[in-house]
């Protein structure tokens, strides 16, 4: 990895690559993903031949630093650190729960030209349980007990809503210890997604000071809570246009997304 590192606000080291020559377009990952395991590494690459593609570590992951105690904001100054590197305004693009840190960052009044989401985790409605309402709690409870695995679990139970045999076989994959040793991030997502797992349809007004242009994707092969919540989503953004891709899931490929962002921030 080409590493470069940027300082944010509370002193925290960023670490993050570009790739590409072009308009600058930041990618922003989900649960547990970072530069060395997610698929925005992936999804640069597709777009390095039209956009200079800055990837990069949340904070707590990879060869990024931490600082306590966590608040959301920081994960925006984050941002807003490597937007100072890109130079301003940027394109932005956010999966699953990075989706909800970008839709935030937007909010904020970063300055972001085109927003971008695939698939954040959105409970609008009857078609899947809720998350609990301890649900936050819980996950904590495990991390402060020394249980990153069973972090894991109820996050992927409760939150992804995967089915318990799924679950379990996850712990006998190669990549269950790296993910273990990310997992005290998941509180991290959890606060930029959890006021909309509910099953209530997204609040009116919620993002109404996202004005800029903003393109909600999902997957013709997930589930259909997800897609009902990618697609109310795009009816409470005052600028949004809501696209699905034939035969993607959760687990999008980069040859079927790029394109579709091209498009969409040229």
């Amino acid at each position: 990895m080409n590493t470069r590192t940027v300082t944010s606000k509370d002193g925290t080291t960023i670490a993050y690559e570009r790739i590409g020559q072009g308009p600058p377009v930041i990618l922003v990952d989900g649960a547990m993903c970072y530069r060395a395991s997610g698929p925005n590494g992936p999804l640069a690459k597709e777009l390095a031949d039209s956009f200079t593609v800055y990837t990069y570590d949340r904070r707590g992951r990879g060869e990024s630093g931490d600082t306590a105690p966590f608040a959301p904001e920081r994960e925006i100054e984050d941002l807003a650190a490597l937007i100072g590197e890109a130079g301003a305004p940027v394109f932005l693009y956010g999966i699953s729960s990075g989706a909800g840190l970008a839709l935030a960052a937007v909010e904020s009044g970063l300055p972001v030209s085109r927003l971008a989401v695939y698939e954040p985790p959105f409970v609008v409605d009857g078609t899947r349980p809720p998350i609990p309402g301890d649900y936050t709690e819980r996950i904590e409870a495990f991390l402060a007990a020394g249980q990153p695995g069973k972090a894991i679990g109820y996050f992927m139970r409760k939150g992804v809503n995967l089915p318990a045999p799924i679950v379990a076989m996850m712990r006998f994959m190669p990549g269950w210890s790296g993910m273990k040793e990310v997992a005290r991030t998941l509180p991290y997502d959890a606060a930029f997604v959890t006021d909309f797992e509910h099953g209530k349809p997204l609040p009116d007004g919620q993002w109404d000071s996202i004005k800029v242009p903003t393109l909600a994707v999902d997957g013709g092969k997930s589930p259909a809570w997800i897609r009902n919540g990618v697609k109310d989503l795009a009816r409470v953004l005052p600028n949004a246009e809501h696209r699905t891709l034939d035969g993607q899931t959760h687990m999008v490929k980069p040859q079927a997304l790029a394109p579709v962002l091209k498009g969409f921030f040229q």
